[in-house]
């Protein structure tokens, strides 16, 4: 018997192999508790990693033991307080369960919930968990051509994992066929003249010890062709084509006016934060847009866009005109994917939101392959909220949602972006 040691050394975090399978055991508890988490983080520090509590009463596994069983008689030294066929009453439960909670007890006994950290990638994977954008196709060739495997016949030249098993028998037979046809038609001659000089009377001897000997060399020759030879060998091959690759870009519009105040900025901040992350995580080549507005819109960059004090009025479709010129000038609908994700308080110029919907209807929705909005705000809707009512109810690929505090903001997330079954 041989033993086999595996003296690979590990990480740091000791035994990875375990680990892995311990995030994959309990993956529906860990993903709650950092769908939980998400919401009690600063803005600027999504992207660390987490420690995460579980309930210890959520990880027990089954025990298989051996039940006692049987009837059995016991002398218990001491005894004072009990006789034969008395009834023992069941112990009171004591104690808490390690929640901190309940009446202190001098008895029972309990358990603290398992604590654990999980790594920055860890976390990220569980946040984004089963999300994808939805309605995105291949629709381009782009110079950064994706080359994908086909099937191109056989050929002669090859590795023996791709052996075409079926042809190079097929080749083999066509070979030895070749090779013996006509020395199997010249051996079944002379067996045919072998037995007819055997059933001749007086036949020739001499003249028949030649034609057997004649009649084993060729089946010498015969046999002497092998079954399969290096030239027979016939192998799968495969050539790579260009194939159309997803194209895609995400606007971020976000309302920096004087009306949101510093609470739903930072919930919008978090709100983008997460889709930032969430696109740059999961799709390597993706164009994101960043364009905040207050009565005038411009595009900024990443960082601008998250720590920028400028603010002002309110005129959202500022907003969408320059989103409109910028996709019409560099990012055409018939090569790309195009997204949009707004957040705004749902106040705007009261003359305004009209002409919004508008420029949706006509300019935005056609060429979209999803369009979110996301109003902040604890308060009733306002009118842009009830004009872009109007458009998503006859444009599935238009989705809203109402987010009124921290807690709402993952959620929301999730709804927006969950993978799509496919039909």
């Amino acid at each position: 018997m041989a033993h086999f040691i595996d003296r690979r050394l590990n990480s740091k975090g000791k035994s990875t192999v375990n680990r892995q399978r311990f995030l994959r055991r309990y993956k529906s508890q860990i993903k709650k508790a950092v769908s939980d988490s998400v919401t009690k983080r600063s803005v600027t520090d999504v992207t660390s990693g987490e420690k995460i509590s579980i309930p210890a009463k959520n990880i027990t596994e089954p025990v298989f033991h051996h039940g006692k069983g049987g009837d059995r008689e016991r002398v218990h030294p001491g005894n004072d307080q009990f006789i034969r066929g008395d009834r023992i009453d069941r112990p009171p439960a004591g104690g808490g369960q390690g929640a901190g909670q309940g009446q202190a007890s001098n008895s029972g006994e309990g358990h603290d919930d398992f604590v654990f950290d999980i790594s920055k990638d860890e976390y990220l994977d569980l946040l984004f968990d089963d999300l994808a954008l939805p309605n995105l196709q291949r629709n381009s060739l782009d110079k950064l051509v994706e080359f994908k495997t086909f099937r191109a016949g056989v050929t002669t030249d090859g590795v023996p994992a791709n052996i075409h098993i079926v042809r190079s028998l097929r080749q083999s037979l066509a070979r030895r066929t070749a090779m013996s046809a006509s020395k199997r038609r010249r051996l079944a001659l002379l067996e045919t003249q072998l037995t007819e000089l055997e059933d001749t009377p007086g036949s020739s001897a001499e003249q028949i010890g030649q034609l057997k000997e004649e009649i084993l060399e060729l089946k010498r020759k015969i046999d002497a062709v092998p079954f399969i030879d290096t030239f027979d060998l016939r192998y799968n091959a495969f050539c790579k084509r260009p194939v159309p690759t997803s194209k895609a870009v995400m606007f971020c519009l976000m309302d920096v006016s004087g009306s949101m105040d510093q609470a739903t900025k930072d919930m919008a901040k978090r709100f983008y934060i997460l889709l930032y992350l969430f696109l740059t995580r999961t799709y390597k080549s993706l164009d994101v847009v960043f364009i905040r507005h207050h009565t005038q819109a411009k595009e900024v960059d990443e960082h601008e866009f998250f720590y920028s004090q400028e603010t002002g009025g309110t005129i959202v479709s500022s907003a969408l005109k320059l989103m409109a010129e910028i996709q019409a000038e560099r990012y055409p609908a018939n090569e790309w994917n195009i997204y949009a994700a707004q957040a705004s308080d749902g106040d705007n110029w009261a003359d305004d939101s009209p002409q919004c919907r508008q420029l949706m209807e006509k300019s935005i929705l056609p060429v979209c392959r999803y369009y979110t909005y996301i109003e902040i705000t604890n308060r009733a809707h306002q009118t842009l909220w009830r004009e872009y009512e109007s458009l998503a109810a006859g444009n599935a690929h238009f989705a809203m949602q109402h987010i009124r505090s921290i807690e709402d903001i993952y959620p929301v997330f999730r709804e927006l972006f969950k993978k799509q079954q496919a039909a």
